[in-house]
């Protein structure tokens, strides 16, 4: 028996299979299969990339700087976010503070603004998800993901909320089935200043829940929240650093936010980092205080090294065309497998993200409180024959591709052929 307390993505009791190595795209299993990773969010270059091998190992021999200590690495991983990812958006952009997870960054951003505003209550939109530690996990409002026990004879047992929580109505950007009549934000966002109207702050992301948007819902967002006194925060741990095909999801709306969270990709799958970036407003409004919010491995030499090193590669090896190449593809094999498979009920995806959702009972009523394996983690199962790992997020009925950014065409094809034979499960059981 295994004394590692675990969280499986795919949802159920099974066991998880046994990773022992990986290259590139591919994971090495300890049965001697070599499966395409197909649904890791924190692994943008995939597995064991040269030039992040390299930067770890020469970060290595640097000594253990912790956050309350000045280290040139950490002020010149900062330098390299800003000239390099913040290109163009200078005007605005101020100061960037390291962290460990976008779980963590997301509670110190939220706190923040309860600092700044004195208001307790926050905001983020219907299914998101923010993390589970502090705030973030209050502003998870996915029912499965709680930060307490789903007991699988039934029920759940829930820690306290940490702040009151407003709920916004989200898009539907879908590419298969979106609702035939897709009202404009501004109607379905009508009542959206007076909601926000006591909160410190209002959290969006681009990804979870399998809602992806751009322009029109952000812009109307942003408006209400800046009208209602409260701080708009992008939540890009997902989507920030190249997943979108740009360097950041917000780059598509006009607004511009006033803090952005970062995490997951920015360390090259290298080392666990994470990052809150505030605007020069934010940064003014700071003068004269000291943010009392610390952390001994935040900002470590090995982090920084990652975080510089990434920026790098994706910059010079042009990643970012190279995943807006991609969606391309994505979008058109996608389309046909749902029009192929009759248990697929929606499509959606931007860059190298993307969700697909079986017909089944409705996310609201998920909990994750039993031991049987739903049908999106029987389709994840199916897959694997085809040679690949794909993910539900702990969903029902939902899967997500999020490969690594260097995947090939030939390699996505590939991805796209397992899960087109992981779906006919789902199709005998959807009739």
């Amino acid at each position: 028996m295994s004394r590692l307390l675990r969280t499986g993505l795919n949802a159920g009791d099974s066991a998880p299979m046994a990773v022992v190595g990986g290259e590139g795209i591919y994971f090495h299993l300890a049965d001697g299969r070599r499966l395409i990773d197909g649904s890791n969010t924190g692994g943008g270059l995939g597995h064991r990339h040269p030039a992040m091998v390299e930067a770890i190992r020469r970060a290595a021999d640097t000594p253990v700087v912790n956050e309350g200590w000045t280290w040139v690495g950490r002020e010149q991983a900062a330098d390299d976010l800003m000239t390099t990812a913040f290109k163009g958006e200078e005007d605005w952009v101020g100061a960037v503070r390291f962290c460990i997870s976008g779980s963590e960054a997301n509670d110190m951003a939220l706190s923040l603004c309860q600092a700044l505003t004195q208001r307790s209550a926050l905001a983020t939109r219907e299914r998101a998800y923010h993390g589970i530690t502090g705030l973030s996990r209050s502003m998870t409002v996915q029912p499965q993901w709680h930060g307490g026990l789903a007991v699988h004879a039934g029920g759940s047992k829930l820690p306290a909320p940490m702040a009151p929580v407003r709920i916004l109505p989200a898009p539907d950007g879908a590419i298969y089935g979106a609702p035939a009549n897709n009202a404009p934000p501004s109607e379905y966002l009508a009542d959206a200043t007076r909601l926000l109207s006591d909160t410190a702050a209002t959290l969006i992301d681009y990804t979870q829940g399998g809602i992806y948007y751009d322009g029109a819902y952000q812009d109307e967002v942003a408006r209400c929240a800046r009208q209602a006194g409260s701080y708009w925060i992008a939540d890009e741990v997902v989507t920030g650093a190249g997943r979108a095909g740009r360097w950041f999801a917000f780059q598509g709306a006009t607004s511009r936010p006033d803090i952005v969270t970062l995490g997951k990709s920015l360390g090259g799958g290298a080392a666990a980092v994470a990052a809150v970036v505030v605007s020069k407003d934010i940064v003014e409004r700071l003068k004269g205080t000291s943010w009392q919010n610390y952390g001994t491995l935040r900002g470590h030499p090995i982090s920084m090294a990652a975080v510089s090193a990434y920026l790098k590669v994706v910059s010079e090896e042009k990643i970012l065309e190279h995943v807006k190449s991609l969606e391309k593809l994505f979008t058109r094999r996608l389309l046909a497998i749902a029009q192929k498979h009759p248990s697929v009920q929606r499509v959606a995806g931007q860059g190298l993200h993307w969700t697909v959702e079986l017909h089944g009972p409705d996310w609201r009523t998920w909990h994750a409180d039993t031991s049987e394996v739903p049908i999106a983690s029987r389709v994840a199962a199916r897959a694997l024959e085809a040679g690949a790992v794909i993910g539900t997020s702990g969903e029902q009925t939902s899967l997500f591709l999020a490969p690594p950014l260097v995947i090939s065409e030939h390699e996505a094809e590939w991805l796209l052929d397992a899960l087109d034979h992981g779906l006919d499960i789902a199709d005998e059981e959807h009739g």
